[in-house]
């Protein structure tokens, strides 16, 4: 993913696929993992932790779907 946002991010803003990207994108993605990757280990458990207070029945509605 990282590889991919920065390499067409870059492409964006250096105005297209040009030798200027080529040369540029190892640089930007050597930057963009390790955001990515911390970033991750943050944001991961928080949202599995959201996902399952959202998801997770509510005991007043449990019973009345039962009958």
């Amino acid at each position: 993913m990282a590889a991919t946002m920065s390499g067409l991010l870059g492409m964006i803003f250096s105005g297209g696929p040009s030798m200027e990207w080529l040369t540029l994108w190892p640089r930007q993605f050597i930057i963009a993992w390790p955001i990515a990757f911390i970033l991750t280990m943050f944001a991961w458990p928080a949202s599995m932790a959201l996902a399952g207070k959202a998801l997770r029945p509510r005991p007043d509605r449990a019973t009345s779907q039962a009958s």
